[in-house]
């Protein structure tokens, strides 16, 4: 006889976690199931593991620059493999954490590989047994992995995913990032900043090409004053493994096609869905053309007590926003009213050197959606607090309709901005226009006060520029 359930969540990662523990506040019999390690992609070999690895070398540049600041620091140096065990150490400690929230809130756990098999059923196989579940209601929260190209499956070796760049078998000296969306672009922040040699390649005509325009081409010449080579409207046709190293035949925007030598590189094409294997063909649960499950704002398929969260949902792909929808779903399946998601409400950080933060519409988003604008822009360089620390490179922009005042976007390039857009999320979750922005106090000396000054500028009113 199947174990029984009030809610079975299928993947453990910041979205499936959040929901099993939600669930059990509410008072749900709840069981979790994941066939790797507790806390998912995320936790394990995404989000947090990468910080740890970025913090060490943000450290590093500081070493090397510390001539700046009336420092003497004598020969600064690195132990790569001291890197990478402090990052899984962190990644360590998070995942048992998790496991011990599971057991705090009473969550059944069983690892394995879970395949739903009916309405409301669902088989767990480990070592060739199985077990049979059932609940009324079910989560699936899969996630997704990295893209491979067609022509350049990664291996680990010399050809790298995100996750084979976390545990380098070795430092590389020429890197080739293909890609610049937060993955490409963290990653070579990373490699650049400690020693490598990194040349990051994009298809379209821009990098970071999610972000606001001017975010993409201030962060295209501040990362080749760092002395990466940027390249837009570039595509690599083709890689081959020399045994030595890596030849890329690569062709730039004006068609033209060169071969040229790396000693490693990273793929960051994007990501697909976990979707093969987990019954959704047999239950005929709804995919879009791309294999992400379809779901509506309250995260239900088509199938009645069958829910989907996080990546396997599609864009956009971030633990917060799978967090989320965990709550969302849950909520719902119980009974209750949340609010359904908005997704110009979640915010976007990438974690490179400086740092870049989004939430809300670009202004070219905004324009094509028929907004007439008020844009307000205040560099680091007129901040205080920023001088202070030597941090000037950046800026803040804010977008509002002009008509109402509403606070549409807002865009951040600079350091500690992925901590500060969380006041413009606020902002607008509680649909704050330019007023009540321009009365806020802002402390001082803060970085936080370039937000209050492009708020200001947008009106004509910047003070400090």
């Amino acid at each position: 006889m199947a174990d029984q359930f009030d809610l079975i969540v299928l993947g453990s990662g910041p979205g499936g976690y959040v929901a099993a523990i939600r669930a059990s506040q509410l008072g749900l019999k709840t069981a979790i199931v994941e066939r790797e390690s507790l806390g998912g992609i995320c936790l394990n070999w995404g989000c947090i593991p990468t910080k740890a690895l970025l913090r060490s070398s943000e450290i590093y540049h500081y070493m090397q620059h510390a001539d700046k600041y009336g420092l003497s620091v004598q020969k600064p140096a690195f132990d790569i493999e001291k890197v990478v065990a402090r990052s899984r150490g962190v990644a360590k400690q998070l995942n048992q954490g998790v496991t011990g929230l599971m057991k705090k809130n009473k969550i059944t756990v069983y690892f394995g590989d879970g395949k739903l098999t009916g309405k409301g059923t669902l088989s767990v196989t480990k070592d060739g047994k199985a077990t049979d579940l059932a609940a009324k209601n079910i989560i699936i929260a899969t996630g997704a992995r990295a893209r491979d190209l067609p022509f350049a499956k990664a291996d680990g070796k010399r050809i790298w995913t995100y996750r084979h760049a976390m545990v380098p078998p070795e430092m590389p000296t020429k890197l080739l990032v293909i890609g610049s969306g937060a993955i490409g672009i963290e990653f070579a922040s990373f490699y650049n900043d400690m020693g490598a040699k990194v040349t990051v390649v994009e298809m379209l005509d821009r990098i970071l090409p999610v972000e606001d325009a001017d975010v993409s081409d201030f962060m295209a010449k501040n990362l080749t004053k760092q002395g990466m080579d940027i390249r837009a409207s570039t595509g690599v046709q083709k890689i081959t493994d020399t045994g030595k190293g890596i030849s890329a035949e690569i062709k730039d925007k004006d068609g033209k096609v060169t071969t040229e030598e790396f000693s490693h590189v990273i793929v960051a094409v994007g990501i697909v869905p976990n979707n093969e294997g987990i019954g959704l063909e047999e239950l005929k649960i709804a995919k879009d053309p791309r294999g992400h499950i379809e779901a509506d704002e309250y995260c239900r398929t088509n199938v009645p007590g069958i829910y989907a969260i996080g990546d396997i949902t599609g864009a956009p792909w971030l633990a917060h926003k799978a967090s989320h929808e965990a709550i969302i779903a849950v909520e719902h399946l119980s009974g209750g009213h949340p609010h359904p998601m908005d997704k110009l409400n979640i915010p976007g950080c990438t974690y490179c050197h400086p740092q870049v933060a989004s939430v809300g519409l670009t202004e070219a988003k905004a324009k094509e959606a028929g907004y007439k604008v008020k844009v307000g822009k205040f560099p680091f360089i007129g901040n205080g607090k920023a001088i202070a620390l030597g941090e000037t490179d950046g800026f803040v922009k804010t977008v509002f309709d002009e008509a109402t005042g509403e606070l549409l976007g807002a865009h951040m390039v600079g350091a500690e901005v992925t901590e500060m857009i969380q006041g413009y999320v606020i902002g607008k979750t509680l649909e704050t226009t330019e007023a009540e922005l321009m009365e806020t106090v802002f402390p001082h000396p803060t970085i936080s006060e370039s937000m209050h000054e492009s708020v200001l500028g947008a009106y004509g009113r910047a003070l400090h520029i």
